[in-house]
């Protein structure tokens, strides 16, 4: 009997994470990776504000992953603490990288 009760919550757990990893894909939950984008929460309300040093560093880390950066900038989280999706995807530009994944396809948005 706990042989079966063992293999069953083996089983619910392994589903769980299944779905897990289909919502936030290869970058985890869009939702804390947008909390890595606090520094950028001026910049991400404000097209005119000056970006930081400390939000350009997070931005570059998540463009690594264009995927995840547009994850992030569309999340819950991104929207409930106020930023502008449009002014948002400019923030790579305004920091200056190099790298940046000009012209993907951010949701309805294009990164400039």
């Amino acid at each position: 009997m706990k042989f079966v009760f063992v293999l069953g919550l083996i089983l619910v757990l392994g589903i769980g994470g299944l779905n897990l990893a289909e919502s936030g894909g290869e970058c985890g939950d869009p939702n804390m990776e947008a909390m890595k984008l606090i520094p950028c929460a001026e910049a991400a309300t404000d097209e005119k504000a000056s970006v930081t040093s400390g939000c350009c560093l997070q931005i570059k880390k998540l463009g690594q992953n264009p995927k995840c950066l547009c994850a992030a900038m569309l999340s819950d989280t991104a929207k409930n603490a106020g930023t502008k999706p449009e002014v948002a995807i400019t923030i790579p530009k305004r920091c200056n990288l190099a790298n940046r994944p000009i012209g993907y396809k951010c949701g309805p948005y294009t990164l400039p």
